[in-house]
């Protein structure tokens, strides 16, 4: 099994990266980094020396002071050669670095030169290097005003706020989990190459992004109607979307119930989208669940019994509680990359709907199982 180091193992892509690399326990085995390392050069070595594959993600984005971007991003890339060489590592080395490049900007130049300083590692030392030139980077647990413009719309919207275009161009970007899938084919390719152009998977105008934002936000934020999905990007930004929402105090979400004599009537889910609607029984006592997806939507609506309901971001430790009970019918809606389950609390069946938006295919589920 290939032993994997991601410096920037905390950060937005490292995060996702360190996450998907779990779910391929057979192939690979995560070695832990931690950001002390780089001031801590026995560390830095010790960590470097356990690995066959470093995926240097580490760096800062944004500063008030440009030069403080160039020095620390240098700095990182020289800390790592230094240690590469100390260790006489042969590990298959891959650098983040951006189409910034071209622009004349120090974030552009410190990718720029970092990539040069690890080419130049790589051609002295007969090592394998992979140089990845990668467009802007959009999807969840990304931090607002600094990865993404995405990331500051999504928060902003979310928590009642006004996003402002600052300039309305066009946008060449990749979904995170895509540029994951990008880096995962690199690795297990086992061949350098200094100069690999990620491509961006979608395009689009600042100002139509921010305009599906707002549907989103309208549509499924404030009235819990899933919209209309046209594409896997749009599939993907809305994704990123709910997993800005203050999801602790959202959820459950009552239903409006219409009651007259001859009982009551409750609208569980407006669609844009298609999908899979079932229907379960459940004793008391029982769990179901445990289990996340890297890509569904998925509506749980308790409409007879008592239930807990129990969310836990992958790679978090916070769990998150949702009681719900059928006297008043509610649902709860489970973001990407948080495992789930539902209990039955209760003392007499629990019934509860369920609704994802795609079929069951047991070749691809999308479902990976870990408790909460």
């Amino acid at each position: 099994m290939l032993k994997i180091g991601i410096t920037g193992q905390g950060g937005f892509v490292g995060k996702h990266l360190y996450n998907t690399i779990g779910l391929f326990t057979e192939e690979f085995v995560s070695i832990d980094f931690y950001k002390e390392y780089f001031e801590d050069e026995s560390k830095l070595n010790d960590f470097v020396s356990q690995c066959d594959v470093i995926v240097h993600l580490a760096a800062l984005n944004r500063h008030n002071d440009p030069q403080v971007i160039y020095d620390t991003n240098v700095g990182l890339v020289q800390k790592l050669v230094n240690s590469l060489k100390v260790t006489d590592s042969k590990a298959h080395v891959l650098f983040s670095s951006s189409t910034q490049e071209e622009r004349d900007n120090l974030y552009g130049k410190s990718k720029k030169d970092g990539r040069d300083l690890l080419i130049n590692w790589s051609n002295n030392s007969e090592g394998n290097f992979t140089g990845m030139i990668i467009p802007n980077v959009f999807g969840p647990f990304g931090h607002p005003n600094y990865n993404s413009v995405i990331a500051t719309f999504c928060h902003k919207l979310s928590h009642n706020e006004v996003p402002v275009i600052d300039v309305d161009g066009d946008l060449k970007l990749i979904y995170v989990g895509e540029l994951v899938d990008a880096i995962l084919s690199e690795i297990r390719s086992k061949k350098g190459n200094p100069e690999v152009l990620i491509k961006h998977t979608s395009e689009s105008k600042v100002s139509k992004i921010l305009s599906l934002l707002e549907v989103y936000k309208s549509e499924y934020n404030d009235k819990g109607e899933i919209p209309n999905i046209g594409n896997a990007f749009e599939l993907n930004l809305f994704n990123t979307f709910r997993c800005y929402m203050d999801i602790k105090s959202h959820f459950p979400v009552k239903f409006v119930e219409h009651t007259d004599p001859r009982g009551s009537f409750v609208e569980i889910i407006r669609l844009g989208v298609g999908g899979q609607v079932s229907f379960s029984t459940t004793v008391p006592g029982i769990t179901r669940g445990n289990h996340y997806h890297t890509r569904k939507i998925e509506r749980f609506a308790v409409i007879k019994g008592k239930a807990l309901i129990q969310l836990r971001q992958i790679g978090t430790n916070e769990v998150l509680d949702f009681y719900l009970d059928g006297n008043e019918p509610a649902y709860v809606d489970m973001p990407i990359w948080y495992t789930h389950n539902i209990k039955n609390i209760g003392e007499e069946v629990l019934y509860t709907n369920f609704w994802i938006n795609e079929f069951y295919d047991p070749n691809d589920p999308d479902t990976y199982f870990e408790n909460v």
